[in-house]
């Protein structure tokens, strides 16, 4: 098929390299413009717009690029953006969207499943509608979550939507079925939401460091937990970021720490 592609972070690029792969013609290439990774480093392109510089692919910032363009359809993969209603009724668009919907439409769709400690979810191809993630359903593919953190989850699931893709637009895109059941929505994940309560249930705090970004606070100062694990039913860390400092096991930091015997995380 004659496509456009609109995608921006690592994810995204695994789908429209596999559409290439498959043979298909991607016409132009929409993505987040170049930014910076740190305060200091240079500009850089998103993942999307390095993939499709190596497949020698025309790119483009800005959706009114798409005025004028030949194409048949439009894959939409974490673009971050929502696309006008005047693109979409000129353009037909289709979107991978990693949740197992209705359940988790929205921002934060793997790591509120994460977070909620849902045995499993999905990636679903759906019909691009103006609602938030409201179209229906061509075809999903189902995946467990087990133990994966959620940024080894979203790339389980970008495979797993890559090949849902491939598959759909080679057999011929069927009718969409409608979503059925309770709509949930992930709200964009906050620092909130990551901190650890020391008194809730431990596997709470598991699902969080799992997440990314799980902190606590020690001394007045904030200390990450990049990883963690259960001991007697108590959560304990094993590797700790403390503020202005990069990782450590969590026991060289403790014993650096010089805590008074009975002291723990506020």
């Amino acid at each position: 098929m004659d496509l456009v592609y609109l995608g921006t972070p690592e994810v995204a690029a695994v789908p429209l390299r596999a559409l290439v792969t498959a043979g298909h013609s991607v016409r132009l290439v929409v993505t987040g413009p170049p930014r910076r990774r740190g305060r200091r480093a240079p500009l850089s392109p998103s993942p999307v717009e390095s993939a499709a510089r190596d497949l020698d692919l025309p790119v483009a910032y800005d959706l009114d690029s798409l005025q004028g363009i030949d194409a048949e359809l439009g894959v939409v993969v974490a673009f971050g953006r929502l696309i006008p209603a005047s693109i979409l009724e000129r353009l037909p668009m289709v979107n991978l969207h990693f949740s197992d919907l209705p359940r988790w439409r929205g921002a934060a769709p793997v790591e509120r499943a994460v977070l909620a400690g849902d045995r499993s979810t999905a990636v679903c191809l759906m019909q691009l509608e103006e609602g938030l993630d409201t179209g229906p359903v061509h075809a999903r593919t189902r995946v467990e979550i087990g133990e994966l953190t959620a940024d080894e989850l979203t790339m389980s699931l970008g495979e797993a939507g890559a090949a849902l893709l491939v598959e759909c637009l080679t057999a011929g895109l069927d009718t969409p079925e409608p979503q059925v059941g309770q709509a949930t929505y992930a709200d964009k994940i906050t620092r909130d939401d990551l901190r650890i309560d020391w008194t809730a249930d431990p596997f709470v705090g598991l699902r969080q460091v799992r997440v990314g970004g799980a902190w606590t606070t020690w001394r007045g100062a904030v200390v990450k937990i990049i990883e963690a694990t259960t001991v007697d039913g108590e959560l304990r860390p094993s590797i700790v970021r403390p503020e202005g400092r990069g990782n450590l096991s969590f026991d060289a930091w403790w014993r650096g720490a010089r805590p008074e015997p009975d002291e723990w995380f506020l």
